[in-house]
């Protein structure tokens, strides 16, 4: 008996973030692959490949990280790999995390190895052959498909993330003024010799991870006491 195809319409969600803050390029790409894993299978395993290796090389040439174009696919994803920042600085240092992330990426790269094959194996449109390719169907296609959109979200989230500016450690300060009135009211100025500091302003500087705590706290219950004025 024939699997059965997918009841609804397959929607790539990493690869269409991708797409929406930056990828602008791999709609058509996007959209095929969508339409492919129901109406022709075997040509899902081609797209996925060029999916994954377009965002690949978009990610490498903005980071203006140098590749050669006979690089293959799993050669790519290992340069973009080691130039992107998995990990936030403040884990950077964390030996078992960064075995945790790598034996993960490791994951990923056999997934990409298994993409290629299929490609070459089963693919549509990938180089011919003289005996009949396997009939793979819209299961399959969909395992493809959805390897392929993981990826790409996830490269692309990563290279996104890094490359925002990093809002400045003061922007947190000045965004709760409701929250420094409030400590500076209760536990007035601190002084020392003639110099006067505000409550809040030594809270942040001292103990930021404390301040940052107490400041979402007391944002939680004023807007439990919005909620509950009439």
């Amino acid at each position: 008996m024939a699997a059965a195809a997918p009841t609804s319409p397959f929607v790539m969600h990493g690869a269409r973030d991708a797409l929406a803050t930056g990828l602008a390029h791999i709609e058509e790409q996007v959209r095929s692959i969508e339409q492919a894993v129901v109406e022709n299978p075997a040509l899902a395993f081609d797209l996925a490949r060029t999916l994954v290796e377009t965002a690949c090389r978009t990610i490498l040439a903005e980071r203006k990280v140098t590749y050669s174009e006979d690089d293959d696919l799993p050669k790519l994803f290992k340069t973009a790999s080691n130039n992107l920042p998995f990990l936030p600085p403040t884990a950077s240092g964390e030996a078992e995390v960064r075995k945790s992330l790598a034996q993960t990426l490791s994951g990923l790269s056999t997934a990409i190895q298994g993409i290629c094959e299929l490609r070459n194996q089963c693919g549509f449109a990938s180089h011919g052959s003289g005996e009949p390719r396997p009939a793979m169907e819209s299961v399959q296609a969909l395992m493809a498909a959805e390897a392929a959109d993981t990826i790409v979200g996830f490269l692309h989230r990563v290279h996104r993330q890094d490359r925002k500016p990093t809002p400045s450690p003061r922007a947190l300060y000045v965004a709760n003024e409701a929250f420094n009135d409030s400590v500076d009211e209760t536990h007035g100025p601190i002084r020392i010799f003639e110099i006067e500091l505000r409550a809040s302003e030594v809270l942040f500087q001292m103990e930021p991870e404390s301040y940052r705590i107490y400041a979402a706290e007391f944002d939680e219950d004023a807007a439990e006491h919005a909620d509950a004025t009439p």
